[in-house]
C-alpha cells in the first residue's frame, strides 16, 4: 500500500503512518542485528534496543496524533488517564527472538481499544505490519480486513485432515506445557500440519488471510492479540477462548474459520481438562 487507503478512518491512518515509521527503523536495526545489545527479560523472552526504540517512536507518534488516548505497551506498560475512553494496545516488536536471530518473521502490532463500560471494552481496529515483507494487515469493526489494499477472507477448508494450524510452544517459564502437549498429541494425527513461527500477531493475521486454517495458544498478553483478534473476525473467522469466552480478557486464544474453529476449540479445551486431571492425580 503506497499511500493511505480511502477506507481507513483517521485513527487508523495515524496507526499506519506510525507503524511504517517504526518499521523503517526496525529494518535498519535488523540488518545490524549482530551489533544489538540484548538483555534478558526472562527465559526465552528478550528485550533489545531496537524493541525499545520502536516503542518510543510509536508512543511519540500515536500520542502526538491522539493526546487523549491511553496506552498499554509491552515494554512500558499502562499510561494515560485511568478513565480512558480510547486506548492504544501496542506490541512494538512481536517475534523478538526471531528478530534477534536474523529470522525475517516479526511484526509491529497496534490495536485500538474502546471502553464500553467500567469493566468492558472492545477492540475496534487493528494493524499488524511485517516490515520485511512490507505486508500491512489492517481491520476496522464493520469494515472488513485487508492486506495492503486486498480484502481478506479466512480459509474455506472444512475437514481437519486438510487443515494447517499454527500455535505457540510454551516458554520454559510458561505453566501451560502439559496443555500444549495434550493438544499436540491429539491434533497431529488429524491434520495436514502444525506450524510454530514465533509471532502471535502474525499467526492471527495469517489466519485472517487464509494461510492458516486456525491458530491456538495459551497465556498470551493483550498486546500480542489485540490487533489480530479483529483481523480474524473482520475476515469472517471466529476467535474465542478455549471455553468459548473472551480471548482478549483471558489471554487464551482459539481462532479459525467457521467450519474448523469448533473442532479446534474442542481439542484445546479437552487438553486443558486432561492437564488439570493430571495435576490433580499427581497432587
Amino acid at each position: 500500500m503506497s499511500g493511505s487507503s480511502p477506507r481507513l478512518s483517521p485513527a487508523l491512518n495515524v496507526v499506519v503512518s506510525a507503524v511504517r515509521k517504526a518499521g523503517r527503523r526496525l529494518l535498519r536495526d535488523f540488518t545490524e542485528v549482530e551489533q544489538l545489545q540484548v538483555s534478558m527479560k526472562g527465559p526465552g523472552d528478550f528485550v533489545s534496543q531496537a524493541d525499545l526504540r520502536a516503542e518510543q517512536t510509536l508512543r511519540e507518534d500515536l500520542g502526538k496524533a491522539r493526546p487523549g488516548f491511553a496506552f498499554l505497551m509491552e515494554e512500558s506498560g499502562v499510561s494515560g488517564d485511568a478513565d480512558w475512553e480510547w486506548r492504544w494496545v501496542v506490541d512494538p516488536l512481536d517475534g523478538t527472538t526471531n528478530f534477534l536471530h536474523g529470522i525475517p518473521h516479526w511484526a509491529i502490532s497496534v490495536g485500538i481499544e474502546k471502553r464500553i463500560s467500567e469493566d468492558k471494552s472492545e477492540i475496534v481496529a487493528g494493524v499488524v505490519y511485517n516490515p520485511v515483507a512490507d505486508e500491512l494487515f489492517w481491520a476496522e469493526k464493520g469494515m472488513g480486513a485487508f492486506l495492503n489494499d486486498k480484502r481478506l477472507r479466512v480459509s474455506g477448508r472444512r475437514e481437519m485432515n486438510t487443515a494447517l494450524f499454527a500455535t505457540g510452544i510454551p516458554f520454559a517459564s510458561t505453566p501451560k506445557k502439559p496443555e500444549f502437549a495434550h493438544a499436540l498429541v491429539r491434533l497431529m494425527p488429524q491434520v495436514a500440519g502444525i506450524r510454530r513461527f514465533g509471532a502471535a500477531a502474525l499467526d492471527l493475521a495469517w489466519t485472517a488471510a487464509g494461510r492458516y486454517d486456525g491458530y491456538w495458544e495459551l497465556v498470551l498478553h493483550k498486546w500480542d492479540i489485540a490487533a489480530g483478534i479483529i483481523l480474524v473476525r473482520e475476515a469472517g473467522g471466529i476467535v474465542t477462548s478455549p471455553d468459548g469466552g473472551d480471548p482478549y480478557a483471558e489471554g487464551n486464544v482459539v481462532a479459525g474459520n467457521q467450519h474448523l474453529h469448533g473442532k479446534l476449540r474442542d481439542v484445546v479445551q479437552d487438553s486443558i481438562s486432561a492437564a488439570a486431571k493430571g495435576r490433580s492425580a499427581a497432587g
